[in-house]
């Protein structure tokens, strides 16, 4: 805990450099839960007394309402440390966002502007978000044709949402739903945001199966009161279009979500994005002829990827809530299927601290999926078709069991003028299940391996210890 303090006091003088974007962390049981579509659900009123909901223009009291009254601004900043002191390669295994082992790292700063959709009459509503990323987890959000030409170090910056929200009194009783440009992928329940998800790490499935950014249009159809269609066509996971496009086909969303079900205890949805994720430049060599890039030629454009993604939330009690999330790929151009579940739990002990536990299985039929980025920019050069440095495993069941708390320091808190400190300490075991040793140790091609980086001799657990601290508003 004093060393989460200790990064967040070291990067207090960036703060006055960011605007950010989510607001102040809420209690985990709440974190937990995903909103089976990004997609709005429902239309601010445009009543003359209306209280305001943001908090860049307060809306007076007495005042006829104005359409920039629910305009919100916020901002959040993460920093993180991993301790893992087994690794021989300075990385935990396996990890994105959490990948630099015995490093106080300075996660990210996120601020958004954004204005809940409101109605605008005839039943018509608009909104908008646009939210923006600097930090060491940019190296692993980015959107290619956005801002990616400063993807070049440890820190940089991205843009993460930058999307319009439209509500139309269309064709069923509650309407339909439309987002048009930049978001979040809407699988799983894990967010890039801080304040979105309970652990400073991720899951497998977050990680490496459920598709992080995406550029283009969904449609939210509400059915009836508990149940949403869910429909999109996007350019692909993290890319754009033109040279910065992956290939030229498109890819898209098709699902289901049912919401406040059994008394409004439960929600799930059931989502899949279809589509050719393959590159389809020529491989390109380094030059030293070690490394190759993700190029694989035309037949990239036929060769399909699927994910899936069924989740659940079941809210037990006003304190306690489970969350089951089963996740799938299937990659026509890797031939690898990989697959998992993740459990979570959340329990609310007080107003200032709340339990988090998270256990999950998650295989890897080829080897193929799971791999660590072996330098900085290597996850940006893997999706440009630029050859990039990483290692891999063999054929592997995971499994991972995370237990941590989050922790809002009342007698700190309530001495802020504004926003909200969380400390999320947490211990996380990792195992290979099937006898295989991928962990704590790292491979490069040599005529020995046939060139092809899989670490068949360190350990078959790792065990880590972590910790953020969150400031929010």
């Amino acid at each position: 805990m004093s060393a989460c303090l200790a990064g967040l006091a070291a990067c207090a003088p960036a703060l006055g450099l960011a605007q950010q974007s989510v607001p102040a962390q809420s209690p985990a049981s709440q974190l937990v839960l995903s909103t089976p579509t990004a997609a709005p659900t429902a239309v601010q009123t445009n009543e003359p007394e209306q209280p305001s909901t943001g908090n860049i223009f307060p809306h007076k009291p007495g005042a006829s309402h104005s359409y920039w009254d629910n305009l919100e601004g916020h901002l959040a900043i993460e920093v993180g440390v991993t301790g893992n002191p087994w690794t021989q390669t300075g990385r935990n295994f396996a990890q994105f966002y959490a990948d630099r082992a015995n490093t106080v790292t300075m996660n990210q700063i996120i601020g958004s502007l954004s204005h809940p959709v409101e109605n605008i009459g005839g039943g018509y509503g608009i909104g908008f978000t646009f939210e923006t990323l600097y930090g060491s987890d940019g190296r692993f959000d980015p959107t290619l044709g956005m801002g990616s030409g400063s993807l070049n170090g440890m820190y940089q910056w991205v843009p993460t949402q930058a999307h319009i929200d439209a509500k139309f009194p269309w064709i069923f009783k509650n309407g339909i739903d439309v987002q048009v440009g930049q978001l979040y992928g809407l699988l799983g329940t894990e967010g890039t945001p801080a304040t979105a998800r309970p652990f400073y790490t991720f899951s497998y499935a977050a990680d490496y199966i459920l598709p992080f950014e995406m550029l283009g249009v969904v449609v939210t159809a509400h059915l009836s009161d508990r149940m949403d269609w869910i429909l999109g066509v996007d350019a692909g996971n993290s890319t754009s279009f033109g040279r910065y496009g992956n290939n030229n086909k498109p890819k898209g969303y098709f699902g289901f979500a049912w919401n406040h079900l059994l008394d409004g205890k439960l929600d799930m949805h059931i989502i899949g994005h279809f589509g050719p994720q393959g590159n389809n430049g020529i491989a390109v060599k380094s030059p030293d002829g070690l490394w190759t890039s993700a190029g694989a030629g035309a037949i990239a454009n036929s060769k399909m990827q699927y994910n899936a993604d069924f989740l659940a939330t079941y809210r037990i009690n006003k304190a306690m809530s489970v969350t089951v999330d089963g996740s799938y790929l299937h990659d026509d151009l890797l031939r690898d299927d990989a697959y998992g579940v993740a459990t979570f739990f959340a329990y609310d002990l007080n107003p200032s601290l709340t339990l988090n536990a998270r256990g999950e299985i998650f295989r890897d039929n080829t080897g193929g999926t799971i791999t660590q980025f072996a330098s900085t920019t290597s996850f940006t050069r893997s999706i440009s078709n630029k050859p990039y440095p990483y290692y891999s495993a063999p054929p592997t069941t995971y499994g991972e069991l995370t237990v941590g708390v989050s922790y809002r320091p009342d007698f700190i808190n309530r001495h802020l003028d504004f926003g909200q400190l969380t400390i999320r300490p947490e211990i996380r075991l990792d195992k290979s299940l099937n006898g295989t040793r991928p962990f704590n140790k790292a491979a490069v091609p040599s005529a020995a391996n046939g060139y092809a980086p899989v670490v068949t001799d360190g350990t078959n657990n790792m065990l880590w210890f972590n910790c953020d601290a969150i400031w929010a508003f």
